[in-house]
């Protein structure tokens, strides 16, 4: 099953302000029905590349059984690691980039490797407030995310 994935993540005060995701997958059935599901939550504290990890993390652990996916992001962060093997190198180092700094986030690189797993993805990189109405519509989910209440912890899990 063909299936795309748009994804965008927010955090207000970046870092360490209120963030939040949002994902919106879609795909069209046999019959030729086009099904559309959103996603979205918001967090306490975190920062921008979290909730952009995260908006791809929840597009993808959303599927039910494996699929060819595009996934869409304008963070050149989770495009890049992909695209330009930046995860390659890290796990190939363990979990160090250049000057043997640690990667930030990897508690999130490895759950988003888990829910790649068992898809064939692309990924591409699309311009954020450029007018691209699935990114605009991830941009809204995030935000409003953000700005909502009951926020969520987010919880760093070494």
């Amino acid at each position: 099953m063909q299936v795309n994935v748009y994804t965008d993540g927010s955090a207000r005060g970046n870092p360490d302000g209120p963030g939040g995701y949002g994902a919106v997958i879609e795909y069209i059935d046999p019959k030729g029905a086009k099904h559309i599901r959103e996603y979205s939550a918001g967090y306490k504290k975190t920062t921008n590349n979290r909730m952009e990890l995260m908006a791809a993390i929840i597009g993808l652990e959303a599927l039910t059984k494996p699929c060819d996916v595009n996934l869409y992001s304008d963070s050149q962060y989770v495009i890049k690691a992909f695209n330009e093997h930046w995860l390659d190198g890290w796990i190939k180092k363990g979990w160090k980039r250049g000057k043997n700094e640690p990667v930030k986030n990897v508690d999130l690189w490895k759950r988003l490797l888990a829910a790649k797993n068992n898809h064939n993805v692309t990924f591409i990189w699309v311009k954020g407030h450029a007018g691209h109405p699935q990114n605009e519509r991830c941009d809204v989910l995030a935000t409003t995310a953000a700005d909502g209440s009951n926020l969520l912890d987010d919880v760093i899990e070494e």
